[in-house]
């Protein structure tokens, strides 16, 4: 499956089901996709677990952008959040 099949399947599924449970949610716009060594799942699972407190320290945007730059991905600033 591809990562933008992946992607659309998981923000659909994802969003019925927050919407059917009463909660209203929407995705934002757009996607970025990382891969992770199998050795390092345990770090990302307390990464996703520590999320809402880490994000009161660094924003998300902030992050996001040190992760493009740490890695050597070219971007245009101005495209990254609309």
């Amino acid at each position: 499956m591809s990562v933008a099949k992946a992607i659309l399947t998981i923000k659909s599924n994802s969003s019925k089901w927050m919407n059917e449970q009463g909660r209203r949610f929407e995705w934002q716009e757009g996607y970025a996709a990382f891969s992770v060594s199998a050795s390092l799942a345990a770090r990302v699972a307390k990464y996703i677990d520590t999320q809402e407190a880490h994000h009161r320290r660094m924003k998300f945007e902030a992050e996001f952008m040190a992760i493009l730059k740490r890695h050597g991905v070219q971007f245009d600033p101005n495209f990254v959040f609309g």
